[in-house]
Order: structure tokens, then C-alpha cells, then sequence
């Protein structure tokens, strides 16, 4: 792969869209079939420490990977209020056992705010509004100005995802995203973390394959495709951040 100076990734935003976006076209072909470890490497060495590793905590491989690459790296952790006691302890122990620096991006309402302006329950009511508020309105505040973030999205996930580039230019948040893991199966999941012998989200085990918010999540049942537990019978496929 042919290496590009930092510094030019670094000025994307002086560029010309079209020639910003041929630019990352390109490195994104080059990365393609590449080990999820070189795509951390290219990630480290363009954009150093301004880059942030988005992270639900259903598995700690994308902290663990950056870990090694940015020791100290910032992962940024959605805190909706609404998670899983078993999420939140696997974000304490990510915390405490890799070299990273968890960021948590916060709602600008508690739950308790939001329902005294919206009423309860309002993701049973409409889901769409309760993922702005406290998912996709807090990660465009905490990517405000950042060269560029990371996310664990995976192609085999679901056929919104299934052409995902593996580096692109975000329009939405005005920064370059990456997702090392695109082109991994859930074998390659298992494996990763088998080898390095990574704490897991308990919930995983216990038939959540997909994990989110906790009222809006469900287990699957056998031969279910895994995100159907996500905002079961709505309808609903993405919570906004990636669509």
C-alpha cells in the first residue's frame, strides 16, 4: 500500500469533496484484505491521537486493538441510561484492564428530564426520538472536531451494512471514519477474542447476539437473524448512527 503523509490526512477538510473522498477511496481499496491490525496501524499513523474508538462494550476488540496501537486511546461509550447492568460492567472492566481512556458521551437530558418533557417510556413510543436524544444527538457532540472516529461495524450484520468501505469520509459528523473489523465473520469474532482471552459481555452467551438499550432489546430465538432483538416488531433496523 502506498503510504500517505500524515499531514494530508490531517487537512482533508481543506480538500475538495471530490478529491477527499477519491483520496480515501483508494486507501480504503488498499486496505481491503488486510488484517484488522494493519487497518489499526494506518488508522494510528494518520490520525495519531485524534481519533476516537466508538465502542457499545457488547465485545472490547476494537479498545483492545487500539490499545496497543494508542496506548491511552479515548472510547467513547454511549451512556443512554438505559443499558444493561451487564454492559456497564463490561465497560468498567475494559476500563480497568486495557490501555484506554473511556470517554462517555451523556444525553443532554437525564432519563428522568426526558421523561417529564416527552412522557415514559418514549422508546416504546417512538424510537426514532428516543435514539436522537440519547444516542446519535451526544456522539455528533462528542465528534465535534475530531480528525476521525472508529466504529466495530461489520458487513455480515445486516444488508444496511452489507457495503460498508472500510475508511470514508462521514458527512454526517464532517470527519473520516474507519471500521477495521467490516470484513470479519462471527467466527473471526470468536477467534479474536479466544486468543487474547478478552472479557466478554455476559449477555452474549445468554442469546443476545446484538445488544443495545435495554428496553429495546431482546433475545433471539434459535435460527432468528441476530439483530432481531433489536426494536422487535417496529419495524426498526438502525439506531441512526450508521444510517
Amino acid at each position: 500500500m502506498t503510504t500517505v503523509p500524515v499531514q494530508y490526512f490531517a487537512n482533508l477538510r481543506d480538500l475538495p469533496a471530490a478529491e477527499r473522498d477519491e483520496s480515501l477511496a483508494a486507501v480504503s481499496a488498499a486496505l481491503e484484505g488486510k488484517p484488522a491490525e494493519e487497518i489499526v496501524a494506518w488508522t494510528a499513523g494518520a490520525f495519531g491521537t485524534d481519533v476516537i474508538v466508538a465502542a457499545s462494550m457488547q465485545d472490547v476488540i476494537l479498545p483492545h486493538l487500539f490499545a496497543q496501537a494508542i496506548p491511552g486511546v479515548e472510547v467513547l461509550f454511549l451512556q443512554t441510561g438505559y443499558h444493561f447492568a451487564e454492559t456497564l460492567q463490561t465497560r468498567d472492566v475494559a476500563a480497568r484492564d486495557l490501555a484506554i481512556t473511556v470517554v462517555e458521551a451523556l444525553p443532554a437530558q437525564s432519563v428522568a428530564e426526558q421523561d417529564a418533557q416527552y412522557g415514559e417510556k418514549l422508546h416504546d413510543r417512538d424510537p426514532n426520538l428516543c435514539c436522537f436524544l440519547r444516542k446519535v444527538d451526544p456522539l455528533a457532540r462528542s465528534l465535534d472536531g475530531r480528525a476521525a472516529w472508529v466504529t466495530g461495524v461489520r458487513r455480515i450484520e445486516a444488508p444496511t451494512r452489507a457495503n460498508t468501505s472500510i475508511v470514508s469520509w462521514d458527512d454526517k459528523h464532517d470527519l473520516v471514519k474507519v471500521n477495521p473489523l467490516v470484513a470479519w465473520s462471527d467466527q473471526d469474532v470468536e477467534a479474536y477474542q479466544v486468543e487474547h482471552d478478552l472479557p466478554r459481555n455476559p449477555l452474549v452467551a445468554q442469546g443476545y447476539p446484538s445488544i443495545g438499550c435495554a428496553p429495546c432489546t431482546r433475545k433471539i430465538a434459535p435460527g432468528e437473524d441476530p439483530r432481531a432483538g433489536r426494536w422487535s416488531g417496529n419495524g426498526k433496523t438502525e439506531c441512526g448512527i450508521h444510517s
